[in-house]
């Protein structure tokens, strides 16, 4: 099976492929196919082979498209990779990932250089290659000259993507998605969402997470033209929605929120289909997209999945507020007690799932989330009589904040680093704006002079953005249960 992309560009040659909306640029599937082909051919004069892992660390846009489908032809496995994430996880994921190269641009460079130094890869075996040219020592891929590529025949069971996700234990887990599991997933995607035959779908997630990676994969299967843009401001979004006649976007409920702030109407006359996922949606926000016509999808789903799990309609989601709909097509959700036995409709329960999306497994042959029944989520949940999906909680005290999954002891240990503070204790506080937000008690030495501000600055430089604690305060001890684990309701009282 060839790329989606060699079978598009012998369909539909002039039909839009991809719009880059920061730079205002519009390119044919024929346009892309052969931006494409040059890119593969440079990948393979730079020593990728296929079955060769390309670590991929760009913002969302024309050169990431490029780079997928790159890949993709040439037979190589694309390992996504968030350009936020600070010099030493991005060091761990690629020294866990084994890459062949990595790809990067002008804005990457130098944070995959140092990152590359750091896991200790070797530049001569493993180039560091800038998709723009090079200022800070990165091969200028456009100074190879392209090998001849044959499109690669893709099976069913080959690993077509790593991307990685943060887990339950905080440790990041890299999820080998098959080309079964993506393609599967796009067909029952459609299936739930419907298509437009002029669909248009735009994409601002960043494409290190499935939400933003499987539209660039699906657009050639589905026909459609996506729209990018590099990150997320709200008016430049709603603009594109009018601008190019979007009609379909994924979205998180803070991004969600920040356009409806940003726009006095709906988001755009031809917008027929939002995908909302990454975190619950607040009842509020159901009832702003309720009132102003927006066609929300509610959503649930996992990196593991190759995306979405249950999808509620828009009748779903107004007639029952909170449901993440049903199962898709071909995937069987079930509800399990903690010794495996599956509960009936109502009853709360870890949800489990199996099917053709499901990952065959990690990076490391951990197999531990994959047991009877198929994946374990670590989610917790219920089926109602009607078998609409609600989800609850976690098994586990995962924090999920904007769509990004936070663990509080990753938090915790980049607090207690600092000389000056003696322990911590993270937990999630309900957020109006991003679902849940990083809270963090703060226990110093003793005469110990800090500020929330020193903490921050402090976490900086070793956590993501959305890791760092928005809600800190000083205490003089964490409260903990007998057996000495953090106490986390009195943790919360104590924050709240």
């Amino acid at each position: 099976m060839n790329g989606p992309l060699t079978h598009r560009a012998a369909v539909t040659p002039g039909a839009t492929a991809v719009i880059d909306a920061d730079r205002g640029e519009r390119l044919t599937v024929a346009d892309l196919d052969a931006a494409v082909e040059r890119m593969a051919g440079r990948l393979a004069a730079l020593g990728v082979r296929p079955g060769d892992r390309l670590a991929v660390l760009l913002p969302t846009g024309r050169a990431a498209v490029e780079a997928v489908h790159a890949a993709i032809r040439l037979g190589a496995v694309t390992v996504p990779l968030d350009p936020q994430l600070p010099e030493p996880d991005l060091a761990d994921r690629l020294d866990r990932a084994e890459a062949a190269a990595i790809l990067c641009d002008a804005t990457t460079e130098r944070d995959a250089i140092a990152a590359a130094a750091t896991a200790g890869v070797d530049e001569s075996a493993v180039p560091v290659a800038s998709v723009d040219g090079s200022e800070a020592g990165a091969t200028a891929l456009a100074g190879r000259t392209p090998e001849a590529v044959v499109p690669h025949d893709w099976a069913l069971d080959s690993t077509l993507f790593v991307p990685f996700t943060s887990g339950t234990t905080g440790r990041p887990k890299g999820v080998r998605l098959t080309a079964g599991n993506v393609l599967a997933s796009a067909v029952a995607s459609a299936v739930r969402l419907g298509l437009d035959r002029a669909e248009t779908w735009h994409v601002a997630l960043p494409c290190h997470h499935v939400g933003g990676l499987t539209p660039l994969v699906r657009f050639p299967l589905y026909g459609m033209t996506v729209v990018t843009r590099e990150s997320f401001d709200a008016a430049a979004v709603a603009a594109d929605f009018e601008t190019y006649d979007v009609t379909a976007t994924s979205l998180v409920p803070t991004t969600l929120a920040r356009l409806l702030d940003a726009t006095d109407g709906s988001l755009g006359p031809s917008m027929r289909a939002v995908l909302l996922g990454g975190a619950p949606a607040t009842g509020d926000l159901l009832d702003r997209c309720r009132d102003r016509g927006v066609p929300i999808f509610p959503t649930y789903g996992m990196t593991e999945t190759a995306s979405q799990i249950a999808t509620a309609t828009p009748a779903e989601a107004r007639a029952h507020p909170g449901t993440v709909g049903r199962p898709l097509f071909w995937t069987d959700l079930s509800v399990r007690s903690e010794n495996g036995d599956e509960r009936p409709p109502g009853e709360v329960g870890e949800l489990v799932v199996s099917g053709p999306t499901v990952s065959p497994g990690y990076l490391d042959d951990d197999r531990s989330a994959f047991g009877p029944g198929g994946l374990h989520t670590g989610d917790v949940g219920y089926r109602d009589e009607n078998g609409l999906v609600w989800v609850t909680g976690r098994t586990d005290d995962l924090i999920v904040t904007g769509g990004e999954n936070v663990a509080p002891a990753t938090v915790a240990d980049a607090i207690v680093a600092h000389p000056d503070v003696a322990d911590a204790a993270v937990v999630g506080l309900p957020d109006d704006e991003w679902g849940e937000r990083v809270a963090a008690l703060v226990v110093p030495h003793d005469e110990a002079d800090l500020s929330a501000a020193d903490i921050r600055s402090h976490c900086r430089d070793r956590l993501a953005g959305y890791e760092l604690p928005r809600t800190i305060r000083f205490g003089d001890v964490v409260p903990r249960t007998d057996s000495g684990t953090v106490s986390r309701n009195a943790v919360r009282e104590r924050l709240e």
